[in-house]
Parts: structure tokens; C-alpha cells; sequence
């Protein structure tokens, strides 16, 4: 069954690469009470997928498999 939704979850990537990431590991957004620490955090898969699917939708698909099969 693990199989399945890795095999599911690698096609939603090519299709919509933020949504594929999203699905496996969800948004972390930042309140605005720890926007201070903001600088300290590392990005989220999500966010960095969505900004390299901003860039160019073939980064964005290659990162979205790379963070889901890893």
C-alpha cells in the first residue's frame, strides 16, 4: 500500500509540484509572533517548491519528486 501512494504522490508532483508537497509534508507558516525568529528558520519543503515552480515549472517538479522520495 506504501507503494501506491508513493506512486500517487510522485504523479501529483508532475502534475501540480506545491501540491504534491504539500500533501506529504504541509504548510508551516510563520505567526506572527515568532516573525522575529523567522531569519533562524529554515524555508519548508512547500515553500521552497513553490518558489523554484515560480521560477520554472520543470525545478519545481524536480524538487517535489526529490523531497517526497527522500
Amino acid at each position: 500500500m506504501a507503494g501506491t501512494a508513493n506512486c500517487i504522490d510522485i504523479i501529483i508532483a508532475i502534475l501540480l509540484p506545491p501540491l504534491g508537497v504539500f500533501l506529504k509534508f504541509g504548510c508551516h507558516v510563520v505567526s506572527l509572533l515568532s516573525l522575529i525568529q523567522l531569519f533562524n528558520l529554515a524555508l519548508s519543503e512547500f515553500w521552497i517548491c513553490l518558489l523554484l515552480t515560480i521560477l520554472g515549472y520543470i525545478p519545481g517538479i524536480i524538487y517535489a519528486i526529490y523531497a517526497i522520495t527522500k
